[in-house]
């Protein structure tokens, strides 16, 4: 076994900072600083992991203590490599540059000790280095302890922090430092230096498992170099994609495709016949679940900004049908299916098998993907024609509405009296022993009029009146007008008494004022029935939505309701929705 080994991350590490690929902005900030020294006397690093913070702190350090291969050089962004400060920091035994992990070292007696040694001088470098990796793990009683030596070190003490959770460093410290943002590589840049390190490794890979390799480090240096190593590892020979994604337990992103135009077109058994398929070659549901969600974020993207289909990463055959379905589908259409795979992806941690929870997810979407938007159904609704006829094909709420159209016209009440109008055989001025005659003769058939017999309760003479009565009774003023002429002081007696909620002939329906109707509700009723000819019933509200016990006995009026699903719009959801 070789023992002089290293892994790709290591033995392709930057040693200058020329060699760092995708931090342009950074290293010409340090080489400015470096050429004007003008050198900060700490600097703070964040970005993901695997972007080079620790290697950057490194070069740092050596750029500050290089002296040259002659011995004589100064602080420079391009360090030699070759001299005893570059040899020693590179292979971290450098006396005077020390490197703190902050997820092990948390606490105020950890820092005391870079504390209580800052005040000496470096024992045989330019300056005396503190690198601290992780720092925004140390306690909040450590950061106080440091602010003080942070803000004023001394000349020879230069602090090189790296953090991968810049949030949780306190202000009081970012505020002292210089900081740096690290940003992710991107796809180019990547796939140029995976490409040259594959090169002089002697391994060939294609340019589609370069993407996937790329893809899967997601802008990661440190992680892109290792999946390249352990490819490399797997076969002698080229390094296809099939092999990358079999290493990767990836689905490959056609099959992803066209598992999401399956969901699309509604096509559940073949859906779940491609889930089941990319289980058995062994991807992870979660990781199939997640790649989905991605392809639908991406077809949605093409929407809006097409021109990311010319993304390096994805190969022609994907690019057309991205955009093809990004032409197809609504964005309605799209941001539900996210909203479900979303929810979905949490869900799947928290099920009994990820499989059947993918299964599930998939059943759902394919279930609701070719139902309408609620714009769609609202068009719908406002297009159609509802029928004034009904027919053997009508849902049964559009034929029971218009079988509830009669009783709107029944709403309207009928005098009680018309059952008194005298038939044209028997006109109405007829003696009274007539009418006792033909009362002998009906007997049990006579029409009754609560309860009583009709002819009973007219009087020869009050005919006149109750069908004046009947014919401007029919509204609360109609009422008004019609006692004004006969009792002008029950009128107002009425008026006061009485503040009328809902009014038909023959029952009111009122709240109580000031003015009554403590006692006086029984002799309304009474004077009612002897100006009209007509029993009376006066319900009085307890309050603006409650009505007495006695109210409580009686129906309320369903005309509302009725008349409202009549209504042209209401019929046509009731023609949509049967039964709702």
């Amino acid at each position: 076994m070789d023992e002089s080994y290293k892994v790709l991350a290591r033995k392709y590490r930057p040693q200058t900072f020329a060699e760092i690929i995708g931090q342009d902005t950074m290293v010409r900030v340090l080489r400015n600083a470096f050429n004007a020294d003008r050198i900060a006397h700490a600097f703070i690093l964040t970005g993901v992991r695997g972007v080079g913070k620790t290697t950057t702190a490194r070069l740092i350090a050596k750029g500050l203590n290089c002296v040259g291969t002659d011995g004589s050089g100064g602080p420079t962004t391009e360090p030699c490599g070759q001299c005893q400060h570059c040899r020693s920091i590179a292979e971290g035994r450098h006396v005077d540059v020390l490197e703190m992990d902050a997820a092990s070292r948390t606490g105020v007696g950890d820092v005391r000790e870079i504390i209580e040694s800052v005040p000496y001088r470096a024992a045989n470098a330019r300056y005396k280095v503190y690198i601290v990796d992780e720092v925004h793990m140390l306690s909040n009683n450590a950061f106080n302890a440091l602010l003080k030596t942070l803000e004023e070190p001394p000349e020879h003490v230069k602090f090189v922090f790296a953090t991968t959770e810049i949030r949780m460093v306190p202000i009081t410290v970012l505020s002292r430092c210089q900081r740096f943002d690290l940003n992710r590589v991107q796809h180019d840049n990547m796939a140029s230096h995976l490409r040259m390190i594959a090169k002089k490794e002697g391994a060939q890979i294609s340019d589609p498992a370069l993407a996937l390799v790329v893809r899967a480090a997601e802008g990661s240096v440190r992680d892109a170099i290792s999946l390249l190593d352990q490819a490399i590892s797997l076969g002698s020979g080229e390094i296809d994609l099939v092999r990358i994604r079999g290493m990767l337990s990836l689905a490959d992103r056609g099959r992803i495709l066209d598992l999401l135009e399956m969901i699309m077109k509604g096509d559940t058994a073949g859906a779940l016949g491609e889930l089941r398929s990319q289980y058995s070659e062994g991807v992870d549901p979660q990781v199939l679940l997640r790649d989905l969600a991605e392809s639908v974020h991406w077809v949605s993207m093409l929407k809006f900004s097409p021109e990311i289909a010319d993304d390096p990463s994805v190969n022609p055959d994907e690019r057309v049908r991205g955009l093809d379905m990004a032409k197809a589908l609504s964005m309605s259409i799209l941001t539900r299916a996210w909203q479900m795979l979303v929810k979905s992806l949490d869900e799947l941690v928290h099920s009994p098998s990820q499989i059947m929870a993918a299964e599930m997810t998939v059943i759902r979407l394919t279930h609701v993907a070719d139902l309408p938007t609620p714009q769609q159904l609202a068009k719908m609704l406002a297009d159609a024609e509802p029928s004034d006829k009904s027919d053997p094909g009508q849902p049964a709420s559009r034929v029971a509405a218009q079988e509830q159209q009669p009783e709107t016209e029944e709403a309207e009440p009928k005098p009680a009296v018309q059952a008194h109008e005298p038939k044209p055989s028997q006109p109405a001025t007829e003696p009274t022993a007539a009418g006792a005659g033909r009362e002998e003769s009906r007997g049990n058939d006579t029409p009754q009029t609560q309860g009583v017999p009709v002819e009973t309760q007219v009087e020869p003479g009050k005919v006149d009146d109750e069908v004046d009565a009947a014919g401007n009774c029919q509204t609360y003023e109609g009422l008004l007008e019609f006692i004004k002429s006969r009792d002008e002081a029950f009128r107002e007696v009425l008026k006061s008494a009485l503040e009328v909620v809902e009014y038909s002939f023959g029952k009111i329906t009122a709240n109580a004022t000031g003015d009554g109707p403590d006692g006086q509700k029984e002799s309304i009723e009474e004077k009612l029935a002897s100006l009209t000819s007509t029993d009376w019933e006066i319900v009085i509200l307890t309050s603006a939505n409650e009505e007495t016990e006695q109210d409580d006995k009686h129906e309320p009026s369903d005309a509302g309701k009725v008349s409202s699903t009549v209504h042209p719009l209401i019929k046509s959801v009731m023609d949509a929705f049967p039964g709702a």
